[in-house]
């Protein structure tokens, strides 16, 4: 096998939005070369990526992250044996005999119904739905045979044939290390290539109902937004994600499923006040045999407009941190493919002709399959 990293670089344009806030609901934000940044954290644009995979996939076969794994595995158990009693019962032990700590839900002031609720992690844990299949099998043969669960066979079920979200992103378990998986997909926080300062939208409502000699508004608020050029980049460790998954062409499979989600996907805060939906204008694929890099160096300086699109402008500022870098430190492995919309294409041609995005996945697919060793 040979190592192999995918790094992929994406501009995008971003009309007036608020895609992912901050505690006080204003979109965040961040300090870099000195000036204010529009920011969307990479978990915003992960659990996107994620929900993504739910369109090119069989939901069926991806990952669910969750504390009630105990609700979760006893409706599988539930399923597959329904005249089994107390599935709960049978999942939380199934569940710690796993190595997975459990605890009764913390109740609000007035919440009564949380001592009568099943118990959950103290913690988001990620399980792939053959997990869990295997975690109620063992526990419905346990029931049916009358004899305890092996808590190594238990452990063995929690930890094998992880789906492709899991792989990808990992798993973290505090009470018991041997359950974690690290992440074979990096993600930045993508930032704005430019200086930014937030807007105040003032806004009324009116009520359909109100007399006619009300002119009074129903409703009134502001909401903050703005609009960016982002720089976006993530790495997949195709090593990582092959003793992940355990599999040349779910591997493949894999990272070309992330790569499309990740090009695509969009967070969905104030969707439906913004409709702020975009695709890139540029995407860059670099296939890496050394280490993963990440361009935002390229943007250390705002790119200013100054007449053009600034799409434009961040494209060629890419290029030219692309080839500094290449060479200054490459070894001239590395292989870019370019996929481009919009004029930001012309920028672009130095690194090579624009393809079809479905045609840079093929070649991808291509090249993973290669450093496997060919076997997908």
């Amino acid at each position: 096998m040979t190592r192999l990293f995918v790094d992929v670089h994406i501009l995008q344009t971003v009309p007036p939005s608020n895609i992912n806030r901050d505690d006080t609901g204003s979109p965040k934000s961040a300090v870099y070369g000195g000036v204010p940044r529009a920011r969307v954290s990479s978990q915003a644009w992960k659990r996107a990526t994620r929900q993504m995979f739910r369109d090119v996939l069989d939901p069926a076969t991806l990952g669910v992250r969750t504390k009630r794994v105990v609700e979760l595995v006893a409706e599988r158990i539930h399923g597959l044996a329904a005249d089994l009693d107390a599935p709960e019962t049978l999942a939380a032990q199934v569940l710690k005999d796993a190595g997975i700590k459990l605890e009764k839900p913390k109740r609000g002031k007035k919440d009564d119904t949380a001592a009568e609720a099943p118990e959950q992690s103290g913690y988001l844990l990620f399980l792939s739905a053959s997990q869990v299949d295997r975690l109620a099998v063992l526990a419905i043969d346990s029931a049916r045979t009358g004899t305890p669960i092996d808590k190594s066979a238990a452990r063995a079920a929690a930890q094998g044939d992880n789906s492709i979200d899991v792989a990808l992103f990992g798993r973290m378990v505090a009470d018991s290390a041997d359950l974690n998986i690290d992440a074979a997909a990096q993600v930045a926080h993508a930032i704005s290539v430019h200086a930014v300062n937030n807007e105040f939208d003032y806004f009324t409502a009116v009520d359909d109902r109100a007399p006619e000699n009300n002119a009074g508004a129903g409703m009134l608020g502001y909401v903050e937004f703005n609009s960016s050029t982002l720089y976006r980049y993530a790495t997949v460790n195709t090593a990582m994600l092959r003793e992940n998954l355990g599999d040349d062409t779910a591997t493949v499979n894999a990272v070309t499923t992330f790569l499309t989600a990740f090009v695509k996907s969009m967070p969905t805060g104030k969707q439906n006040t913004f409709a702020n939906r975009t695709l890139p204008e540029a995407v860059l694929i670099s296939l890496r045999t050394d280490q993963p890099v990440n361009l935002v160096g390229a943007f250390e300086e705002p790119v200013n407009a100054a007449g053009a699109a600034r799409a434009i402008g961040a494209a060629k500022a890419l290029v030219t941190r692309l080839q500094d870098v290449e060479h200054s430190y490459g070894d001239g492995s590395t292989e870019t493919l370019v996929v481009a919309a919009g004029d930001a294409a012309g920028e672009l041609t130095p690194l090579g002709e624009p393809l079809r995005f479905s045609a840079a996945l093929e070649q991808v697919a291509a090249k993973v399959r290669l450093a496997l060793g060919g076997h997908a």
